[in-house]
């Protein structure tokens, strides 16, 4: 997912930021904004890793996210077809 689509789906994807990152704080989340290199940033910092392996994190987290994201994208449209 590009900066600006992560962006634009910020407010949704604090829950699952916060769920996989524990240390990150509110004011973290609202710092971050949607912007992938201060995620990057802040996990680094609060973890006390390399830039390489919280980017790796962060790209890993990304796909999954995405993966679970267009799982339920298809479980809503098969709900919408059945109850046509």
């Amino acid at each position: 997912m590009n900066s600006d689509q992560m962006q634009g789906k910020w407010k949704q994807m604090k829950g699952s930021v916060k769920e996989r990152w524990g240390k990150l704080t509110d004011d973290d989340l609202d710092v971050i904004d949607g912007r992938s290199d201060q995620l990057v940033g802040k996990i680094q910092e609060r973890y006390g890793i390399a830039r390489e392996a919280a980017q790796k994190q962060v790209d890993e987290w990304d796909k999954a996210y995405a993966r679970e994201a267009g799982m339920r994208e298809a479980r809503t449209e098969e709900e919408r077809r059945k109850a046509s």
